[in-house]
C-alpha cells in the first residue's frame, strides 16, 4: 500500500490540498463528537473525546480516508473489512477505510455512539447515575428503571434504531428485550447490549414470555404452543426470519432457549 496525501512532495496545489485535507479530517472528527485534537504526527491526526472512551487516528490511504480505532469491539460492529496497519500506532486495535468524506462522517458518528453503548460503557454510565441518587432512591425499582433506560439506548444504537427481526424503525414501537431477564442477571449482564434484542412491541412480548426464541443460526423459532393465528400475526406462519447475531449474543440466546423458551 502507498501512503499519499501527507508526503511533502510538490508544491502549490499539493500544499493547499494538504491543508484542506487536514481541515476536512479535523472537521469530520469534531462534528462526530471527538473534541480533543491530538494533532498531526506520523502522517496521522489523533482525536479523542471527553464524552466517550474511543480514540481515533485519521489520515489518507490510497486517496481514501483512513480510520484507526482504539476499541476492537467498535470496529467489529462497524461491519467494515479491516486492513493491515499502515503504521505502528500504540493502542490502535483496528484499521478501516471510508469511501469518501461523507462516508467518513457517518462512520465516525456511528463509532462514537457505539463506544458509549457497548459492554462496560453502559455499566459505567449506570453506576455513575445510580451513585447520584439518594439512599432511598437506590431501591431496586429505581435501579432497574435507570438500567433499563440505558439498556434501551444501547440497543437502539447497536441495531441502528431498527427491530432486529422486522426492520421496523419507529422508536415508539420498539422495545429492549433481555434474553437473560433482569431478575436472573448480574449488573454487567443487565447492561450488556448483547444480552437481548431490539424488537417490535408484539415480538418483544412473545420473546419475553418465551413464545419465540432465536437459534444459533439466528433463525426465529416459534413455540409449539402458538396457534396458527398467532403465528400469522407474528409473521412466522410461512418462514423464519433471520436475526443477525454476533458471537457475543450466543451465550445469552442459549440461556433464553434453555430457561425462557416454551418448548
Amino acid at each position: 500500500m502507498t501512503w499519499h496525501v501527507f508526503d511533502s512532495v510538490g508544491g502549490g496545489m499539493l500544499s493547499e490540498l494538504r491543508l484542506l485535507t487536514l481541515a476536512q479530517l479535523e472537521k469530520a472528527a469534531i462534528d462526530s463528537g471527538f473534541d480533543v485534537v491530538g494533532g498531526p504526527g506520523n502522517s496521522l491526526m489523533s482525536f479523542r473525546s471527553s464524552q466517550c472512551p474511543l480514540k481515533v487516528w485519521l489520515g489518507i490511504l490510497d486517496a481514501r480516508p483512513l480510520v484507526g480505532l482504539s476499541m476492537a469491539n467498535v470496529a467489529a460492529e462497524l461491519d467494515r473489512p479491516p486492513i493491515s496497519a499502515p503504521l505502528p500506532v500504540e493502542d490502535c486495535s483496528a484499521w478501516i477505510t471510508a469511501v469518501d468524506f461523507v462516508d467518513l462522517d457517518r462512520l465516525l458518528s456511528r463509532a462514537f455512539a457505539l463506544s458509549r453503548a457497548l459492554p462496560n460503557q453502559l455499566l459505567e454510565s449506570w453506576e455513575q447515575q445510580v451513585q447520584t441518587l439518594s439512599a432511598t432512591e437506590r431501591e431496586s425499582v429505581v435501579r432497574q428503571r435507570v438500567g433499563q433506560e440505558l439498556f434501551r439506548e444501547g440497543l437502539l444504537t447497536l441495531w441502528a434504531g431498527r427491530c432486529a427481526v422486522t426492520g421496523l424503525d419507529e422508536p415508539v414501537l420498539l422495545r429492549a428485550s433481555h434474553a437473560k431477564p433482569w431478575k436472573d442477571a448480574n449488573d454487567a449482564e443487565r447492561l450488556d447490549v448483547y444480552n437481548g434484542l431490539l424488537l417490535a412491541a408484539h415480538l418483544d412480548a412473545a420473546f419475553d414470555k418465551g413464545l419465540i426464541t432465536v437459534d444459533e443460526s439466528g433463525a426465529v423459532v416459534p413455540s409449539p404452543s402458538l396457534s396458527p393465528m398467532s403465528l400469522q400475526v407474528l409473521g412466522l406462519d410461512s418462514e423464519r426470519p433471520i436475526v443477525k447475531l454476533r458471537v457475543q449474543h450466543q451465550p445469552y440466546m442459549k440461556w433464553h432457549r434453555e430457561h425462557v423458551f416454551q418448548e
